[in-house]
């Protein structure tokens, strides 16, 4: 991949929202050509991307055709044709994370099964055809059910207390999660490179904003002990080696009341559980998925500084186009650093972009963040 460094390397992305926008700000540093294939013609990469494609990446023959004229190709949403990434696999692009990873990453019961397969701790599940099935298990209530396929930032997914509420959940294929009572939420971040080369960030902390069931704070490093750090980094890297991906795996898991550590989700690519990395850690997350896909040594993970993410979400109440209150305010604090997604419509909860606050200590950037994220307010004109 040497040709990367001067300009001729082809590198494409399918998806062109923030997780694109901020891969492409870092891939400038290794002076690629990049190229945007996205539905939306407003989409956060449109106007930073050397080359932009309005059109489906679900749709085989628009990823074909997108992916023919490139030397490498990678994704910012799972949700991508992936018969079209096989084929031109076969046709000798470069595709990381790979066609069949991402397969299993677009279906939460072949991911369920390849845990238990592979000896990854994960909570109890079922796999379910119809709502019908869920009567089956009426003993074992409470449950989460999930969608198999297209759940995303919370879509797709129901709280299941008793056999009461059963007409709430999903008639479709899904999984039924025994709910897993957990003390903290975590995440850690794996690149591999093609050369099997492996490294984990440290481990991060969630806060879920429980009305949207979106991460609202992320906190680095997380308050656990260097036990369960180890314990969380092995289990996220045999993961990685298992899956043999390309690229950076999010690993999403619990750490139970009881000690344990199980794996939730897994998401291959960048992800927002990694963008304190940007300001936090001496590699970002953006520059290890690039040095991971073009074969290049991975960067240290080390934290330079405590930080805390918070996401900027659309205020409820609010559709139409974006203003932001409270950021003259909110950066004349010392330590703030703002990430604006170019999205122009913003809608509730909807992410707008995001705050990472960095200090001396984990409190202070704790504390610091609670103010900013009463201050900047994203509402409508």
């Amino acid at each position: 991949m040497s040709k990367a460094f001067y300009d001729t390397l082809r590198f494409g992305i399918l998806g062109g929202g923030q997780l694109g926008r901020m891969l492409l700000q870092k891939a400038a540093d290794f002076n690629v050509t990049n190229c945007v294939l996205d539905p939306d013609p407003e989409a956060p990469c449109r106007f930073i991307a050397d080359e932009f494609v309005c059109g489906s990446f679900r749709d085989f023959d628009t990823v074909i055709n997108f992916g023919r004229n490139l030397d490498l190709l990678t994704i910012e949403i799972e949700h991508v044709n992936v018969d079209a990434l096989e084929q031109l696999e076969k046709e000798g692009v470069k595709v990381y994370p790979q066609s069949k990873v991402i397969r299993l990453v677009q279906d939460k019961g072949l991911q369920k099964i390849f845990y238990r397969t592979h000896g990854i701790p994960t909570a109890e599940f079922h796999l379910l055809d119809s709502i019908a099935h869920i009567e089956k298990y009426a003993s074992q209530f409470p449950f989460m059910q999930k969608l198999r396929k297209g759940g995303y930032d919370g879509k797709g997914v129901v709280r299941l207390e008793s056999s009461n509420e059963i007409n709430k959940g999903f008639d479709e294929p899904s999984i039924l999660e025994k709910l897993v009572d957990f003390e903290k939420e975590l995440s850690v971040l794996v690149a591999r490179n093609s050369q099997g080369e492996c490294s984990a960030f440290p481990v991060v902390e969630m806060e879920f904003n429980a009305e949207a069931n979106l991460v609202e704070y992320l906190f680095s490093p997380a308050l656990i002990s260097a036990d369960q750090e180890k314990k969380a980094i092995q289990i996220a890297t045999h993961v990685a080696q298992s899956i043999q991906v390309v690229g950076l795996l999010a690993v999403e898991m619990f750490l139970t009341r009881s000690g344990e550590i199980l794996v939730n989700e897994i998401a291959p690519r960048p992800h927002n559980s990694g963008h304190q990395t940007i300001e936090g850690n001496v590699t970002s997350q953006y520059e290890q998925h690039l040095r991971a896909i073009l074969g290049l040594p991975l960067g240290s993970t080390q934290i330079t500084k405590p930080s805390v993410m918070v996401n900027l979400l659309g205020e409820k109440g609010y559709t139409g186009h974006a203003l932001y209150e409270g950021l003259q305010e909110a950066l004349a604090i010392d330590g703030v650093h703002l990430h604006l997604y170019g999205k122009k419509i913003t809608k509730p909860f909807r992410k707008m972009g995001h705050v990472t606050v960095t200090a001396d200590t984990l409190e202070e950037a704790k504390l610091k963040a609670i103010r900013v994220n009463k201050m900047i307010r994203v509402i409508a004109s």
